[in-house]
């Protein structure tokens, strides 16, 4: 295999593991809650906890990658977390867990930048497309963990874990021989560049956008299987309404503006309606105990979530011709910081009965509507 063949297979393998772990606490944390009596505040603790590492990882990528390379990042970020899922299954409590978590979440800070990194030294004529069509992996990676774990391995989060790290392990190889441009040497994230950039309002607004928009998309992966067992719907179907509803709608969403369907609205506009999109199929998700209505409202929820990300980003893109790689880790990092702030309030509004995350889960279609607030402004 030569070596541009070599690279598309690294950058496919890395935005895949990524796409597992998002998915991976949501599709464990009933097994571990039935393991280890849990409790959901307990629940927003440990999601509280990766969160934290996905920000240390996220600050720590840049400068790693500018100075030592893709290659030492991604190796560093994948070692981390196929250490931490083969940990996982040795846990002793609800200590551990947390442990592993942080650990989990650092290397999925790392390597999620890292493989979008990785992308761009693909050489093709239409980068747009590449992009789109390398980050659809992603959503396989959402749509593997659960289907796995709910249809092979019935539900068992320690053997998902190893599965997972196994996979890791495999694609840590694949990056280890993969021949990759070196380091430019000089670091590009500029911690001294962040003041001016938050008083600039094409940034902060985007960054807040980002930090609502984490928190409502992380909230469905994390929280919707275990309010759906709540409602009384068995596992294995809420595992794969997590699948095949959320993930496929994400994957599904992405695509659709990646042909292009949207290109005579604004982005502005893109961001009103998922806004809005948000807020109605999140609300809604919640109302249902019938599986087939949960199953719909989710797919729908992963639709008008699909394009916030990328489109946000975009905009930041747009308005930084000088700074942008600054200006982009920040956006994402105030992303990774609405994941801290909204675990802990919906484990402890849900309190210690899974029950009580229909009510926490509120959170969610709210975000939706803040959302709109900010993308008005912008």
């Amino acid at each position: 295999m030569d070596s541009s063949n070599m690279l598309i297979l690294a950058a496919v393998l890395a935005i895949f593991v990524y796409g597992m772990i998002a998915a991976m606490l949501g599709s464990i944390l009933p097994d571990l809650s039935k393991r280890f009596s849990l409790s959901p505040a307990q629940n927003g603790t440990i999601a509280m906890t990766q969160a934290i590492g996905l920000v240390i990882g996220s600050l720590l990528q840049g400068p790693l990658i500018d100075l030592e390379g893709k290659k030492v990042g991604l190796v560093l970020g994948l070692g981390l977390i196929a250490l931490a899922l083969f940990s996982l299954p040795r846990s002793k409590g609800y200590g551990s867990i947390r442990l592993y978590m942080l650990v989990l979440g650092i290397g999925g800070g790392i390597i999620v930048a890292g493989a979008n990194a990785l992308v761009n030294d693909v050489k093709t004529d239409n980068p747009t497309a590449l992009f789109n069509g390398f980050n659809t992996f992603f959503g396989l990676g959402g749509i593997a963990t659960p289907f796995i774990a709910a249809n092979l391995l019935a539900g068992n989060s320690f053997r998902l874990c190893n599965l997972t790290a196994i996979l890791t392990v495999v694609t840590l190889a694949v990056h280890g021989a993969t021949p990759m441009p070196q380091p430019t040497g000089v670091v590009q994230f500029q911690v001294s560049d962040v003041p001016a950039l938050l008083s600039n309002p094409y940034l902060y607004l985007p960054a807040l956008l980002l930090f609502l928009y984490v928190a409502a998309e992380v909230g469905v992966w994390n929280w919707l299987v275990r309010h759906l067992i709540a409602q009384g719907i068995n596992e294995k179907k809420a595992l794969n309404i997590l699948s095949f509803g959320f993930a496929l709608g994400l994957l599904a969403g992405r695509l659709v503006v990646a042909l292009g369907v949207f290109k005579d609205f604004s982005n502005a506009q893109i961001l009103m309606g998922a806004s809005i999109g948000i807020a109605v199929t999140t609300y809604l998700m919640l109302q249902f105990k019938d599986a087939n209505m949960a199953w719909a409202m989710v797919f729908l929820a992963g639709v008008a979530m699909a394009p916030v990300f990328p489109t946000a980003l975009s905009m930041v893109g747009a308005k930084f011709a000088t700074g942008t790689a600054t200006a982009i880790g920040v956006a994402v990092t105030c992303g990774w910081l609405g994941l801290v702030a909204s675990s802990p309030i919906i484990g402890g509004v849900a309190g210690g009965e899974a029950t009580g995350l229909k009510k926490a889960l509120l959170l969610l279609p709210a975000t939706g509507a803040l959302m709109f607030l900010v993308t008005l402004a912008l």
